[in-house]
């Protein structure tokens, strides 16, 4: 085009007021193609970046992977058991010989002599009914009584002078026989009422109520002026009475541990408000039957108390020799339970674990008698998880104590 054109189209000129040139075209394109060629590459670099990172990061998450998917755990050795260990069993403290004491005499209260915590002798006077009804009814039946042998001594004194006459042919011999048969009649009666006037006589002598043993006196549930009715249905006891040396415990041994204990077996008793204190009994009676509902056997220890720092109806716990049924024994959290059966988890030289069937000869809680499945230099993997399973590779963290449980 020509200056006229460019003028025309209102383009300026390649060259300015001022006289100089403007560049070529074909350097600007230069330019244009160096300034491309700069942001390729640092587009070409950033891609190149984040490829990098992308591998880094997915070869991290591998390795964090890897290392999740280890299992650690903790493992113990098996324990050797040891013989005339001592199994402990709660009990109940019992008086040797403990009463409840009725009244066998309907009356009022007329005095109480013994309070609760008294010590009081056999024979020793706890208290006094006062007894009316009874007191006229014995009179009443005294004076039957003297009624009846007057009248035993008439019929006495007929028949001997009927026999008499008998003799003699003077009167019949069935006048005879109703004579005899009055005199019969008379001495059973004063039989009767001699019966009856002792019977009287034993009621009005429980008006003195009386210890039937040495003890102390535990209850007393009567107060002057009550009104006592005999007998032990519907009525109340009067007292309560123990003796309290020697005591009774009586104990439900499990029948596992039964045939562990014997007559005449020396057994430690403690209570928990007692620390430290240990009291020492014998076996004395075992139940011969295993009770059912509870499949468990009672024996009753003997207990000497002659300080009386053990009390009736305390709870106890009672130290009962047992034997060891098998040679090793783990901690109980390391059980598992399948629907095989009991499993535990052994670990090898090599970290694979083996899941061992395992025979439990005795469940002590916190430990148990292995009888067969495991060996004593075996590692035994102590809270495993329930996933484990046969083969898995597992790092066997710092070994712990025998017989100890992991934290």
């Amino acid at each position: 085009m020509t200056e006229k054109t460019h003028a025309s189209l209102a383009i300026p000129s390649r060259e300015t007021e001022g006289g100089h040139a403007l560049p070529p075209r074909h350097r600007e394109w230069k330019r244009a193609k160096i300034a491309l060629w700069i942001v390729l590459a640092l587009l070409a670099l950033g891609a190149l970046r984040t490829v990098i990172a992308n591998v880094l990061q997915s070869r991290s998450v591998e390795t964090t992977t890897q290392q999740n998917a280890i299992q650690y755990v903790n493992v113990v050795s098996p324990k050797q058991t040891e013989g005339g260990g001592n199994t402990l069993l709660p009990g109940t403290l019992r008086g040797y010989v403990e009463s409840p004491i009725y009244a066998r005499s309907t009356g009022y209260l007329l005095h109480w002599y013994a309070d609760i915590g008294a010590r009081v002798k056999q024979g020793q006077l706890l208290a006094e009914l006062d007894t009316p009804e009874i007191d006229q009814e014995l009179a009443q039946a005294l004076a039957q009584r003297q009624q009846i042998s007057s009248s035993l001594g008439l019929a006495k004194s007929s028949l001997e002078r009927w026999q008499q006459l008998r003799q003699r042919d003077a009167v019949s011999q069935q006048e005879l026989d109703e004579r005899q048969s009055t005199y019969t009649q008379d001495v059973a009666n004063l039989a009767a009422a001699d019966a009856n006037v002792k019977r009287l006589q034993q009621l009005e002598s429980f008006k003195r109520i009386v210890a039937p043993f040495a003890g102390v006196v535990t209850q007393r549930n009567v107060d002057v002026g009550d009104l006592i009715d005999a007998g032990s249905g519907t009525s109340r006891a009067l007292f309560a009475l123990a003796q309290v040396d020697p005591l009774r415990v009586y104990v439900q041994l499990p029948q596992a541990y039964a045939q562990n204990v014997s007559v005449g077996q020396k057994v430690v008793v403690t209570q928990a408000e007692l620390p430290g204190q240990q009291f020492h009994g014998t076996v004395t009676h075992i139940s011969g039957a295993i009770d059912v509902p509870t499949r468990s056997l009672q024996i009753e220890v003997t207990l000497p108390n002659p300080d009386d720092k053990l009390r009736p109806g305390a709870y106890v716990q009672v130290a009962v020799p047992a034997a060891a049924h098998a040679e090793l024994s783990v901690p109980g959290n390391a059980l598992l339970f399948r629907a095989e059966g009991p499993r535990i988890a052994v670990v090898d030289a090599k970290g694979h674990v083996e899941l061992r069937k395992v025979v439990i000869a005795r469940d002590l809680g916190q430990t148990l008698e292995i009888e067969s499945g495991i060996g004593a230099g075996d590692k035994i993997i102590i809270n495993p998880s329930d996933s484990i399973a046969d083969g898995d590779h597992v790092q066997v963290t710092q070994p712990q104590k025998n017989g100890k449980e992991a934290s």
